[in-house]
This record gives structure tokens, sequence and C-alpha cells, in this order.
């Protein structure tokens, strides 16, 4: 089995959430936009899927995956679709359930944090509206920050199974998830989370769990992990940082 995921190439992003589940699974994809154009990839193979010219089918936008005739797209669906296919969701239906909630609340909290360096309009450059995104940065590391994580730590509190996973007894689509967002949480805003990350024990072991699993930890280590960077959803700037 091996599946085609489609993302932009220059970072990790939005793409990055669905690409763990694969990669935490160890199943075979093709990430295809970073291929080379004589081996089918390249933005041009993924655009033609944008442009309607791969069938009716058309996705608003990346990430999307390939599965036989399947079209998934959204990094929270698309991860929730490879989680319950490849051992990565949990075995209780009202959890399975949940677990989508938590995976489209962290989509929430991640379209924030874009949004605090493109707070008037994706189309400006974020030197075009700097004064708006440091009043949306206030906002966002002060209040909007800890509300989100406050309740991913209640999860975990209140998880019956024990602490170590959100929902359910075993590593999720929804772990993998959390872990990603605090990393650019941490890559994005690092005084703010240096600051507060002692608030939030479980998330923090949670994270730890995450990076030492043998097939993450072996994807973390490899080319195929793009650092963060000023191009994607998580950026960082200082002037928007504070503690």
């Amino acid at each position: 089995m091996s599946y085609d995921l489609y993302y932009w190439p220059m970072g990790p992003g939005r793409g990055e959430y669905p690409r763990l589940v694969l990669e935490a699974a160890e199943v075979a994809y093709r990430d295809v936009a970073r291929l080379a154009e004589s081996e089918g990839g390249g933005m041009k193979a993924m655009t033609a899927f944008l442009s309607g010219e791969r069938g009716p089918l058309i996705p608003f936008a990346p990430p999307f995956l390939i599965d036989g005739d399947l079209v998934i797209s959204q990094a929270a669906e698309t991860s929730a679709y490879l989680g319950e296919k490849h051992g990565l969701a949990p075995l209780r239906e009202a959890d399975r359930q949940f677990a989508r909630s938590i995976a489209f609340t962290t989509a929430d909290l991640v379209a924030e944090a874009h949004d605090v360096h493109h707070p008037v309009g994706t189309g400006l450059y974020y030197e075009d509206q700097k004064s708006e995104s440091k009043r949306r940065a206030e906002g966002f590391r002060n209040e909007r920050i800890p509300k989100f994580l406050g309740w991913y730590e209640k999860l975990l509190s209140n998880n019956p199974e024990g602490p170590d996973f959100l929902v359910g007894d075993r590593l999720t689509y929804a772990d993998l998830g959390l872990f990603q967002t605090w990393l650019g949480l941490e890559y994005a805003f690092p005084r703010r989370m240096a600051n507060i990350a002692g608030d939030y024990p479980k998330i923090r072991s949670l994270v730890e769990r995450v990076s030492r699993h043998e097939a993450v930890a072996a994807y973390l280590a490899s080319e195929r992990r793009l650092p963060f960077n000023e191009s994607g959803i998580f950026r960082h700037y200082p002037e928007l940082d504070a503690e």
C-alpha cells in the first residue's frame, strides 16, 4: 500500500500533521511535490489536482491525500483517515469520534497561530501588517495559548485510561497533532513557551514520549523532516514574542 501526499515543498506546515501519521505508522507514501517532475512529482503534479485536471474531486488547498480513487483533504481529516486505517486511533467508537474533535480543535489552534503573523490578509507580506500582528500576538500569547493548552492538559488529566494519551489507551493521530503543534509554538514563541511550559507537565511528558517513539524518532532524525521556517504556519518573529 502506498499513498500520495500533496503539500507545499518548502516547509512542514499543515502537511506535517498527516505526514507524522504516515511516518509513525511506517506506511509507504510519496511526498509528491518534493519529487522531481521526472518521477511524476513537483509543483506541476500538485497544481494539476488543484486546477481540476485530475478529475472532479478538487481539493481546496493542500494538504491532501490520494488513496486509489479517494481524495481526502484537510490536515485533520487526512490525519484521522490515516490513523483509523493504520492503528493510530482509539478503539472505542466514542473515543474515535472524540479524537476527531481533538484534531479539528488543533487545526483551529494552528489557524490562530498563522493569523498572528497574517492578521489582515494572507495576500499581504508580514511587513505590511506588522503593527496589527503585534496586537494580535499579545492576545494569542496571553489568552489563546493558555486556553488551548489548558484544555489539552485537562484531557490528559481526566483520561480514564491514564495520562499518557489524550484519548483512549494508545498513541493516536490526535497525540501526534499536539506534539507537532507544541513544537511549532516553541519555535514561534520561545520566550512565552519557556515561561509557561511548567504549567503543562502532562503535555510536556506526552511530547517527550512521542519524540522517543521509534518510528517518529527515526523520522525526526531524517532529511524528510524539514525544519520550521518563516515560510510556514509557525514563524518566529522576535518582536511578536514575549514572556
